[in-house]
């Protein structure tokens, strides 16, 4: 969980009420940052990570950046913060509660996808910028993407990728799925464990769980087949899930998972708006909806549906075997869909995605 030690962190002294009600004193908020703004921000791109991402959008996004890449330093002033309930900076359940001096843990409140736009909107207030040329997130990140460009008309385009209009019933189901695990581990302690002794067991299960829907049953096939891993009696597909989940424990906090999980739950734009039509179809900028083949956290449908939902939306498809995480994976083929579905972002800069 140890901040990058190139971030950022700006202090809001302003109180910050979530929409659940809970007032945070002042909010510390990490950040990096790539590039130069223009003198008329005409060239400011945003990025909003996913579930167990954090800001250093570079490590996880590799793909993306670079000369004539979607995220063009040379070209872009590129922003990534961590989300409000993290555990990498920003201000999350390991953060000091200022009424008890202790770290939050479970005493941190449900947050909401709005929630973690407003945090975001007070940083770009911070920074001073005035417009944004595109903002990007895939899964969680497509999520407040979304919701940015629905509060904040500072949007001039968006790119969503992985995600609907709202969390379903499947996903919740498969986030709370996950939850469970983390509860019925003895160590978790209503979220107030100490940190040499997290319930390391049940978040490592709720990672495994989460593997499971970010790839697909062809890929799984491909790569792991019934083959046994050299040495154990254990198959490779468990090996790896095993190692994904100690991977997991070693670099995030169990009660921040739960409570982003929770988050993602909320995600609804219709919630307190009005119908869907009405609040998408509103909407006007220009959207890129990207939606992948494979996807069974969140199946095409509902990229189909959000894309033919707003007031300029346009839907292309990632043909991969990847599942979920293909986002992750295949750079160059999203920057291909980009490229052919998005002139508006591709002709602007002339990028190459070579």
């Amino acid at each position: 969980m140890a901040q990058d030690p190139e971030c950022i962190t700006y202090t809001d002294p302003d109180p910050f009420v979530t929409e659940s009600g809970f007032e945070f004193p002042e909010l510390e908020i990490a950040y990096k940052t790539w590039g130069t703004p223009n003198a008329d921000m005409s060239n400011v791109a945003v990025v909003f990570h996913a579930l167990t991402g954090h800001a250093a959008a570079d490590e996880w996004l590799t793909g993306f950046f670079g000369k004539g890449r979607l995220l063009d330093p040379d070209e872009h002033y590129i922003i990534c913060s961590n989300v409000l309930g993290s555990c990498y900076g920003t201000t999350g359940p390991l953060s000091i509660n200022p009424k008890t001096g202790r770290r939050y843990g479970g005493d941190f409140p449900l947050i909401t996808i709005r929630d973690m736009v407003r945090v975001q909107q007070r940083l770009l207030d911070h920074l001073g910028v005035t417009r944004v040329r595109f903002a990007v997130g895939a899964s969680m990140g497509g999520m407040q993407a979304l919701e940015f460009g629905i509060m904040d008309e500072r949007a001039e385009q968006l790119l969503l990728i992985a995600m609907g209009k709202a969390h379903s019933a499947w996903a919740i189901g498969i986030g709370e799925a996950q939850r469970k695990a983390l509860t019925s581990d003895p160590k978790w302690r209503d979220g107030h464990f100490s940190p040499d002794d997290p319930p390391a067991d049940g978040l490592a299960a709720a990672r495994m769980m989460g593997m499971l829907t970010y790839r697909s049953a062809k890929s799984f096939e491909n790569r792991f087949a019934r083959n046994g891993q050299n040495g154990q009696a254990c198959y490779q597909v468990e090996s790896y899930l095993r190692y994904q989940g100690a991977k997991l424990v070693a670099r995030f906090d169990a009660v921040t998972y739960m409570r982003l999980t929770q988050a993602m739950d909320t995600h609804d734009v219709s919630r307190g708006r009005g119908s869907f039509e009405e609040v998408l179809g509103s909407l006007d900028i220009p959207v890129l909806v990207i939606g992948i083949s494979s996807d069974v956290l969140y199946p095409v449908h509902e990229q189909k549906e959000l894309a033919s939902l707003l007031g300029n939306g346009r839907y292309a498809e990632l043909t991969s075997d990847n599942g979920h995480d293909a986002f992750l994976i295949e750079f160059d083929a999203i920057q291909a869909l980009v490229k052919n579905n998005f002139p508006e972002l591709s002709n602007k800069y002339h990028l190459s995605f070579s």
